[in-house]
């Protein structure tokens, strides 16, 4: 069978010459160093690198697998970008708010030296400065105090004293109900008589009416003065009191002084110095205001130093593989006492990658971020106020108790958002804050040109990956054999696949199966023979379906004419693997006004891109019929023995074909199969997948057995992309299997039906062409339904 759309042998896979890359081996070439055939997309990130304005954050988009963590990486190192003045920062106890624990941020380099300082002073108030207060100067100056506290004292007493001896009184201390108190009492015969033994001596006869009533208003008269010294006593204790504490606390500062501005002098921020002062005043507010039994200066003053960095200029780069909520936020543990969970403290408080990237860059795998609770709502947030917020995973402690509360950190973090296409487009039309804070997109490309500079970088990618992964040389045929499986990858047009991991993956296994067989090189038949075997491991549903039509259990003829009925062609996916196979389409017409039913659709199995090709199929039918009366048959077509879901639309062409079959009763060749999506005027448009649908129909017609009669009919647009396996080609080339690729659905007809389609020349199409043809027996199905009527 010949025809003008057929392809010759060489057109239907491209062939990469070895001797065409300039080595032997891949020992003479140099391994790749950054990134090759991106260069809009590392231009794009470089400007984000280099640019520090606010929402300069970068998407990486494209596939996975195409490199872009490799490459972030190594731009990222390339550029060696600078900061200056790179900050610590850490966390100290908040004397006034204990549940909001103090912020300070040191120069690169001080804050462990602080945090050491701070214990060394934490173990000075521990233990010497106790000690300290029990010195002997201190106790001169204490003794010195309280002997003239006791002086006021005895200035105040002593005259009063003198006349209530005067009066044959005295002072007398007893205990009440009320306490201890100074109350007046007579001496009698020079011995004091407390209130009982006075009342004893009164009942005994020994004191008459009149003594005790001069007694009492002895009594009521001093009593008044006594309350005025107790008072002015009183008084003198407390101030004195006071003094001593005075005297306590001016020595502890004194103490605490040499201390500290030691510390102040080797750390000049404002903030440090407030924290030691409020430090000061906390210590001694806990020896004499608090007395907490509870006090540990070593645990009350500890730092806790969240980030520490190196006093020079190299940027920090944080690429988190787990983005979670806790991981890059930080957390804060929790804590526990003998009775349950207790109050966290600032030492509970810890970093996380966010706090790490500070000054720096942080790089993340979208997906990843999108699928953690949380997480991007946290990062925006970060992004958006500047502000590093670190709050426990739940809002609350178990059994209500609050959590703690930390100052926020200030952050400058330029974020690296690695992502595919589809997630870039639903953040842009569905988040308001992902323009703004994402403004550079680095658009990187899933291929690159199929030319020499195409061909060296290959080269140097593979010799790359036989440096990093320990590999034996490559030949240049090995090369080649990858640079085409590269091609195959990616089906279109002078293109290769920019996904590196599918090439990787295969030279690994070249590499397996030339040391299996002891080879000091890998040849272009380990290529071979890798690609062969990593289809082989996912193969078990072609196997599975070349079985059934082995036993019959599926109905696929490969030979002979049949009306209404044509091999349209389908796709599988094992993982990255995909395995084309056949799918027999049906048609059937009758007179009605039902119009064409899909089958597929009616049942509920027909994806959205499947149903819109089968509607373009109904107005391609109205361009190509153009009546002067409406189509009046029903005709309903179906893919057979098909028991799953059905979608794409590279079946329309083949769908049209068999329906016009089934109109004329002209029979279709049955080894020609068909791919390829219709427009409504009759072009056949590129469809995915076209390599694996030609061999999938090859091997049925190999398991059939081949007759040179049978072919693939594929889009004209689809011709650049063929790669097909080697047996295939050169089943084209001894010319047992055809490949025709067409531009219209009327050279689909004409190879299928081996007549003429008709061309339209006002409204008409030749009598005995296929459209002809159709054009009667539509105006048939028209006359018998009026005839009805």
């Amino acid at each position: 069978m010949k025809h003008a759309t057929q392809l010759n042998g060489a057109a239907v896979r491209w062939r990469c010459d070895a001797d065409q890359l300039g080595f032997k081996t891949t020992d003479e070439v140099q391994p790749v160093k950054g990134v090759v055939g991106q260069d809009e997309a590392v231009d794009a990130l470089r400007f984000a690198i280099e640019c520090r304005a606010f929402g300069q954050n970068v998407y990486v988009r494209g596939l996975s697998g195409t490199g872009r963590m490799s490459m972030v990486s190594d731009i990222l190192k390339d550029s060696k970008p600078q900061v200056n003045g790179k900050k610590e920062h850490c966390y100290v106890m908040n004397f006034e708010q204990p549940d909001r624990p103090r912020l300070l941020t040191l120069a690169a380099g001080q804050a462990q030296s602080f945090g050491q300082a701070m214990d060394e002073l934490a173990a000075y108030i521990a233990d010497d400065l106790r000690e300290s207060l029990d010195s002997k100067t201190m106790a001169e100056e204490k003794a010195e105090t309280e002997t003239a506290i006791q002086q006021a004292i005895n200035a105040v007493t002593e005259p009063f004293e003198k006349e209530l001896k005067k009066q044959s009184l005295t002072l007398m201390n007893v205990q009440t109900n009320q306490g201890n108190q100074t109350i007046i009492v007579p001496v009698v015969e020079e011995q004091a008589l407390d209130p009982q033994s006075w009342q004893q001596k009164v009942h005994a006869g020994e004191i008459s009416e009149e003594q005790q009533k001069q007694l009492m208003d002895r009594q009521q008269q001093y009593s008044r003065e006594l309350e005025e010294i107790s008072r002015q006593v009183n008084e003198i204790k407390k101030n004195g009191i006071k003094d001593i504490r005075a005297i306590m606390e001016r020595y502890i500062s004194q103490l605490l002084d040499v201390q500290i501005q030691n510390i102040k002098s080797q750390f000049a921020t404002e903030a440090v110095h407030e924290f030691l002062d409020a430090l000061k005043q906390d210590v001694i507010d806990q020896y004499f205001y608090k007395k907490n039994k509870n006090y540990q200066p070593r645990e009350r003053y500890v730092v806790n130093v969240l980030l520490s960095r190196r006093d020079d200029k190299k940027c920090p780069i944080v690429t988190e593989r787990v983005p979670t909520l806790q991981n890059l936020l930080g957390t804060i543990e929790s804590k526990w006492g003998e009775n349950g969970p207790v109050m966290a403290d600032h030492m509970s408080i810890t970093g996380g990658s966010l706090l790490q990237a500070d000054g720096g860059f942080l790089v993340l795998d979208a997906r990843d971020l999108m699928t953690e609770p949380g997480a991007w709502k946290i990062l925006k947030r970060t992004l958006k106020n500047s502000l590093l917020e670190i709050v426990p995973a739940e809002m609350s402690w178990p059994f209500g108790q609050p959590s703690l509360k930390p100052e926020p950190i200030p952050v400058n973090i330029r974020v690296i958002l690695l992502g595919d296409a589809g997630l870039y487009y639903l953040l842009d039309n569905r988040d308001a804050d992902f323009p703004e804070l994402f403004k550079v997109l680095s658009d990187f490309d899933s291929v690159i040109d199929r030319n020499a500079q195409g061909f060296k970088h290959y080269s140097a990618i593979i010799a790359k990956i036989i440096e990093e992964d320990d590999l034996l040389p490559f030949t240049a045929e090995a090369v080649a054999g990858l640079i085409e499986h590269g091609a195959r990858v990616c089906a279109q047009k002078d293109k290769l696949t920019a996904r590196f991991s599918r090439i990787a993956d295969i030279a690994r296994e070249a590499h397996y199966v030339a040391c299996k067989g002891k080879q000091l090189l890998v040849e272009g038949e380990d290529v071979t023979t890798a690609i062969r075997r990593t289809k082989q491991r996912a193969g078990l549903p072609a196997r599975k379906f070349r079985e059934q039509l082995a036993n019959g259990t599926i109905n696929v003829a490969t030979s002979g004419n049949r009306v209404g009925q044509i091999n349209g062609l389908a796709v599988i996916h094992a993982g990255p693997i995909v395995y084309g196979f056949p799918s027999r389409i049906t048609a059937s017409i009758g007179a009605g006004r039902a119009g064409v039913i899909d089958i597929e659709g009616k049942a509920g199995k027909s994806g959205s891109i499947h149903t819109k090709g089968f509607e373009i199929l109904g107005g391609l039918l109205r361009h190509m019929l153009p009546l002067k009366h409406p189509l009046t048959f029903s005709a309903s077509i179906a893919f057979e023995q098909s028991y799953g879901g059905i979608d794409g639309d590279s079946a329309s062409g083949a769908e049209f074909c068999c329906l016009i079959s089934e109109l004329t009763k002209i029979p279709i060749y049955q080894g020609i199969s068909m791919t390829g999506a219709i427009d409504q005027h009759g072009l056949l448009q590129a469809i995915g997948g076209v390599n694996e649908k030609i061999e999938g129909f090859y091997d049925v017609c190999t398991l059939n057995g081949l007759n040179g009669q049978q072919g693939v009919i594929i889009p004209a647009s689809n011709a650049g992309d063929l790669m097909l396996r080697p047996d295939v080609q050169q089943a084209c080339i001894d010319g047992q299997f055809s490949v025709f690729a067409v531009d219209n659905i009327s050279q689909a007809m004409e190879i299928l039906m081996g007549q003429p389609a008709g061309l339209l020349v006002d409204g008409e199409y030749a009598e005995n062409s296929i459209m002809g043809q159709a054009m009667q027996k539509a105006r048939q199905f028209w006359q018998h339904v009026n005839d009805k009527h």
